[in-house]
């Protein structure tokens, strides 16, 4: 009986440890969680606070002393693999860039798009040349309209929902706990992710930001529209900023890649690169940076590349999607950068 009792115990003790370890991975990675903007918090915080703040002072100085007591912040060393998926090809050092091909147009009162189709580094390239009267046309949105963790949809299903005439890919800010998150002039996180970011102030001008030498709060109070943490920054003042050899993460050097940039009053390019496919080798960070320097580009930043790298033009899937190996399937994901239809 008592062999038979022990016997049970460690069968149930098994049981419990693997649901325990599921539950926890589908919390992680899969399960929703919405969450509150920066700005909601801290009204409950400031709330909460004035309420019980007389009765934490004297709970600190009863267990330390009439002592000076200093507030500290956990920092998260946790390495995060970045979302561009490892990949490889041989890449053609041979470079087409020349003029591009002419694939689509919308223009409205307020906005003017080019949409070209480029062959440069044995890759399909595709560029959307976009002109507007302001940089408020430049937005952003989030699947399901919801900010928080495992909350995605595809960059062509989020781009219909919002009426985007024109979305790529964004940062996948789901896919990390830090890097700072400012979308349409509201800030949503503010825990720092070491990183280069990418402002997108609201006169239209691009400007890249150290998140450990400068708060979200301190950006949005700049007047920052969309902040974006990934990178890295491709070009800076025309310069390239990206050694040979750089990469994101655990990424290859081939890639499918999305990057934005500025080319000057209120005119910016969104780049989507096809990869990983017998028809496109994929683009290096460096390849990446020297061909939108190559078309005039004066700051450029690395968005989230791989399965995540799609480019919707019209309600039409313009490039060549590769997740999991498979072609011509999007990866969802937790944002898109877009340009609207006039309503």
């Amino acid at each position: 009986m008592k062999k038979f009792n022990k016997k049970g115990l460690g069968v149930l003790y098994g049981v419990l440890l693997f649901s325990f370890s599921t539950y926890a991975l589908l919390d992680t990675f899969v399960i929703p969680h919405p969450m509150q903007s920066v700005e909601i918090n801290a009204i409950a915080e400031t709330t909460q606070t004035s309420n019980i703040k007389e009765s934490v002072e004297a709970a600190i100085k009863e267990k330390l002393g009439n002592g000076t007591v200093t507030d500290t912040e956990s920092t998260d060393k946790k390495v995060i693999a970045e979302t561009e998926e490892t990949g490889s090809s041989a890449v053609n050092d041979t470079e087409t860039v020349e003029g591009g091909t002419v694939i689509g147009e919308y223009s409205d009162s307020k906005t003017s798009i080019t949409l070209k189709r480029y062959r440069a580094y044995d890759s399909d390239i595709y560029v959307a040349d976009i002109t507007v009267s302001d940089a408020s046309a430049l937005k952003t949105a989030l699947a399901n309209n919801t900010y928080g963790r495992n909350i995605t949809d595809t960059t062509s299903d989020i781009a219909d929902e919002n009426n985007a005439v024109l979305a790529i890919n964004g940062d996948y800010y789901g896919a990390r706990q830090s890097g700072y998150v400012i979308r349409n002039s509201k800030l949503y996180r503010n825990t720092s992710g070491d990183r280069d970011a990418l402002v997108i102030q609201k006169n239209g001008e691009f400007k890249f930001v150290s998140e450990s030498e400068t708060s979200a709060e301190q950006l949005l109070q700049a007047g920052a529209l969309q902040v974006f943490s990934f990178g890295p920054v491709l070009l800076n003042n025309s310069e390239i900023s990206v050694g040979e050899n750089e990469e994101v993460g655990m990424a290859m050097a081939s890639n499918p890649r999305t990057a934005v940039g500025y080319l000057g009053n209120n005119h910016y390019v969104f780049v989507v690169s096809d990869g990983r496919t017998s028809e496109s080798a994929g683009l290096s960070l460096y390849e990446l940076a020297s061909f939108m320097k190559e078309i005039g580009v004066v700051d450029a930043y690395n968005l989230d590349g791989g399965g995540s790298s799609t480019m919707v033009f019209k309600g039409e899937i313009i490039n060549n999607p590769t997740t999991n190996g498979h072609s011509n399937q999007e990866r969802a994901v937790s944002d898109i950068i877009y340009i609207g239809g006039e309503s």
